[in-house]
């Protein structure tokens, strides 16, 4: 499936990856960054799922390990009215007023997790996220990339989707490393095994390069 990005008049940056690749650390130093860099630009932050009541709870049901055993395709219509709200209450909103949004996950987990790992499909799981978020697309996909076993060996109390094994967590490593090869106009792949500083230096002059052009 070929999908453009919905025009917007802020910046829409996305981080993603496997399990325990550091992604709210590098969240949180791209925020800073952006504030002192770019100071005129506000900086929303945001996770999925969640982000509003409703995704919140539903991200209870996504992930919580009382829902083992969740069908695959009732998971992938869970994060999807999730992405729905979501984008409906908070990233269309702070976009259209010109904010930078970072996020932690979106549409190309679900194509990954779902599609790809749980075998549903990446074009139907896409075409799925595609619909609940009207075609909004991020200008930046930021894959942090790390061996599964290092990943999964940082996480202190899994949840229901880091309780699988490693075979699924392989698979989602591939699946986010086919989706930057395919799509290299808006993914970056970096090194998660690197030091902290070193991937926060690569996440932003890749940020950069988005901020500038825009």
């Amino acid at each position: 499936m070929t999908t453009q990005p919905t025009r917007t008049r802020g910046h829409f940056i996305v981080f993603e990856g496997g399990e325990g690749v550091g992604k709210s650390t590098q969240i949180a130093k791209l925020a800073t960054y952006i504030s002192a860099t770019y100071p005129d630009l506000k900086v929303v932050q945001s996770r999925e799922p969640g982000g509003t009541p409703a995704a919140e709870a539903l991200r209870r049901i996504a992930l919580d390990q009382d829902f083992v055993g969740l069908a695959p395709r009732a998971e992938a219509l869970v994060f999807a009215a999730a992405r729905g709200d979501h984008a409906y209450q908070v990233l269309r909103p702070a976009l259209a007023q010109g904010a930078c949004v970072i996020l932690d996950r979106y549409v190309d987990s679900s194509i990954v997790y779902q599609g790809l790992a749980r075998g549903l499909g990446a074009e139907e799981v896409e075409e799925l996220s595609m619909w609940a978020t009207e075609s909004l697309i991020p200008d930046l996909v930021i894959v942090l990339d790390l061996d599964p076993a290092v990943g999964l060996s940082r996480v202190k109390t899994p949840d229901r989707l880091e309780s699988e094994g490693l075979d699924f967590h392989h698979a989602v490593r591939r699946g986010f490393l086919e989706r930057a090869a395919a799509h290299p106009d808006r993914f970056v792949v970096i090194d998660a095994a690197q030091d902290i500083d070193a991937v926060a230096e690569a996440v932003a002059q890749a940020v950069d390069k988005v901020l500038n052009v825009h």
